[in-house]
């Protein structure tokens, strides 16, 4: 069971704020009124319950659903994309917490292992410079989580992408991940693997 959010369509006003506090894009107002259109994007923190006026929001359990297709009907209107790409990494960062329209998704994406950026020296420097970065874990990171990389690929002009992942077993499944992702959404892009050891280098 995973924790996700209902919506009282009786008590919503359609004021959006529950939208703009959305930074996974999970919600949308659909005729006037907020609804889960991306169940698999919500990560269960309930960033939307304070900001709703009317209480319409509450927490549920529900079955994941990894497999089932995120649609977007049309007449949505979308929330903010959560963060306009500063200098050094955006934030956020967090595969699970980056919104899949955020505008600094675009060039080479830098796709990385949670371990890899505590064991490499100078991480940000030697791969990520400019370019936007997310990571996630292949091993505790939901498979749902992952399922977001294909609408990012699908909806932004990324043209390259690179996998920084470790050494162990477990890690290899990032790039399998990233590839299959990229051929979902049915676009052809490059994508290279740098493969960190125990000790910290470059394999």
């Amino acid at each position: 069971m995973v924790k996700t959010i209902q919506i009282d369509e009786s008590k919503c006003n359609g004021c959006g704020l529950c939208v703009e506090a959305c930074h996974e894009g999970a919600l949308a107002l659909v005729n006037g009124k907020a609804k889960l259109v991306r169940p698999n994007f919500c990560d269960g923190m309930g960033d939307c319950l304070p900001a709703c006026p009317q209480d319409a929001i509450s927490f549920v359990e529900d079955s994941p659903s990894p497999t089932a297709p995120n649609i977007v009907q049309p007449n949505i209107v979308m929330g903010h994309p959560n963060m306009m790409a500063v200098p050094g990494v955006q934030c956020p960062i967090q595969l699970a917490l980056v919104s899949p329209m955020s505008d600094f998704l675009k060039g080479t994406l830098i796709i990385g292992a949670d371990c890899t950026a505590f064991k490499v020296d100078n991480f940000k420097q030697q791969f990520v410079g400019k370019d936007p970065l997310v990571i996630g874990c292949p091993k505790l990171d939901d498979r749902a989580r992952f399922d977001k990389l294909v609408e990012i690929f699908k909806n932004n002009p990324i043209d390259r992408v690179r996998v920084i992942r470790m050494e162990v077993p477990c890690c290899s499944q990032l790039t399998r991940i990233v590839k299959a992702s990229i051929e979902a959404s049915g676009k052809s892009i490059p994508c290279e693997e740098t493969v960190i050891g125990r000790d910290g280098g470059k394999l």
